[in-house]
């Protein structure tokens, strides 16, 4: 059990004021909220507002936590993939907001049924609920990693139950009011989230006794910042190009074919104010991840400095506590607090609008039913808190891996069908027996995955990275070509 600067009941107090503060703004956002206001927030989103709080959202806790301790291991790579994204919101902005805006759909899952049909319409939405399931599991099994270590364990309470009171306080503030209170609730999370990063760096500067000019100085020195990898060849899983091109893809799939981030975008009035909104974001998004991993830098140097045992697995790698270990027990008290509020936000704002996209697409998509009966919507959520919960659990049993790395794997293996499925649609006319298409979908990850475990041996001891999305997402593509036909002229 952690020794703590703050005692676990000052910890306690700021996580249940920081949940009574969510529940005002929710109580004030979800009067007389409609199925409309719940999915997508009747169109009335100011622009500003659903960029700002999608940072927060698309960071998460898994980022917030992870990538500090991501780089003693892979240095500055990741920003090679933030690179990427310039190429993937560009598609968004240009390519997929319009088509949606077009069709005025409600999800976008919508677009499969328009142009092949239900079982299409109803694989992708499948294929998004697991991969929104799996990924919002991930980034809120950090977060009550961290709350239950340094708070309640302290109580005795065991680990299933702290993140069973997590979820269901995350489900007391979406129930009613859904994207409409989401749209609040996230920006205010990503303002803490920010705040929380800006006052860490800050903070482990002064400890440092180094000014602007030296925090620039020290990141630009250390072996750590290494950003570009050229020198692996296609063989290391950190090249440039590979991290580049997963980025973009990434960004196409994990924002524009994800009906939780595309669920904001189309609560904005129109086209041209949900195009405004991603280029505000991809800039905010771009600053924060920097900055991030320039805190992660910092606070290797100062444990190197002062000496302190960092939190590493039975193999001796260094493991996503680092931040939280060094902020909770060796900072000043004020810090521990910061980065308390910090975590609840990229959590809690990730977690909520995953509740509410799952409700949303379940609703809309699988059941088909856009004027679901209030009572049974509400059912629904919780059913999906539910699910959560089960699925953190198992990630505490079995996850050894990064955070954010095994993030980005699973993902490679539930969206690859959707980015096959969208790409089919939009690049070509050809005509798909839609009964098939789930066959292909579920074929395709399988495939995948064993291509993926034996590839030393079948390329010549080629690694795979994150370019199995890729992969994932040609084998889709190519399946429906071959069992495609040209439309009648």
């Amino acid at each position: 059990m952690s020794q703590l600067n703050l005692s676990p009941a000052v910890l306690l107090l700021v996580t249940v004021s920081y949940f009574l503060l969510l529940t005002l703004i929710a109580k004030k956002t979800a009067k007389q909220a409609t199925n409309l206001d719940f999915y997508n927030g009747s169109k009335q989103s100011p622009w500003f507002v659903v960029a700002f709080g999608m940072v927060g959202a698309t960071l998460s806790g898994a980022t917030f936590i992870s990538v500090p301790g991501w780089v003693h291991n892979t240095q500055f790579s990741y920003l090679q993939m933030v690179m990427g994204y310039t190429v993937g919101y560009g598609i968004i902005m240009y390519v997929l907001l319009p088509m949606y805006y077009k069709r005025n759909l409600i999800s976008i899952y919508g677009y499969l049924n328009q142009r092949f049909g239900q079982s299409s319409h109803k694989t992708g939405a499948s294929f998004f609920i697991v991969s929104r399931v799996i990924g919002a599991s991930f980034r809120l099994y950090l977060v009550t990693m961290v709350l239950h270590d340094f708070i309640f364990s302290h109580y005795g309470i065991p680990f299933w139950l702290t993140t069973l009171i997590s979820l269901l306080l995350i489900w007391s503030y979406t129930v009613k009011g859904g994207i409409k209170t989401i749209i609040w609730t996230d920006t205010l999370q990503t303002f803490f989230m920010i705040a929380a990063i800006l006052i860490a760096l800050f903070t482990i500067s002064s400890a440092l006794n180094l000014d602007f000019s030296g925090v620039v100085t020290t990141i630009t020195n250390h072996d750590y910042s290494k950003v570009f990898f050229f020198d692996g060849g296609w063989s290391d899983k950190n090249n440039f190009y590979k991290q580049f091109l997963a980025g973009a893809l990434m960004a196409v799939v994990m924002t524009g074919l994800d009906q939780d981030m595309m669920q904001k975008n189309l609560s904005c009035k129109n086209l041209k104010d949900s195009q405004k909104n991603i280029r505000l974001f991809f800039l905010v998004l771009v600053l924060v991840n920097i900055i991030i991993m320039c805190l992660g830098v910092l606070l290797y140097v100062y444990a190197s400095q002062q000496g302190l045992d960092l939190p590493a697995d039975s193999n001796g790698i260094i493991t996503d506590k680092v931040f939280p270990s060094i902020a909770l027990n060796y900072m000043p008290a004020y810090l521990g607090v910061v980065f308390l509020v910090g975590i609840l936000a990229a959590a809690y704002s990730s977690a909520d609008s995953a509740l509410t996209s799952l409700t949303t697409s379940y609703c809309v998509d699988i059941k088909n039913e856009i004027n679901t009966p209030k009572k049974q919507r509400m059912l629904i959520h919780f059913g999906f808190t539910l699910i959560l919960f089960v699925t953190i659990v198992i990630f505490k049993y079995t996850m050894d891996a990064s955070a954010i790395s095994g993030l980005f794997t699973l993902a490679g293996y539930t969206y690859g069908p959707l980015l096959g499925l969208f790409s089919f649609g939009m690049m070509t006319k050809r005509k798909v027996n839609d009964r098939y298409v789930p066959a292909i979908a579920i074929l395709s990850p399988i495939i995948t995955f064993v291509l993926n475990k034996y590839s030393q041996q079948l390329f010549f001891g080629y690694q795979f990275g994150f370019e199995r999305l890729l992969i994932n997402g040609l084998l889709m593509f190519f399946g429906l070509l071959m069992l495609s036909k040209k439309p009648e002229s």
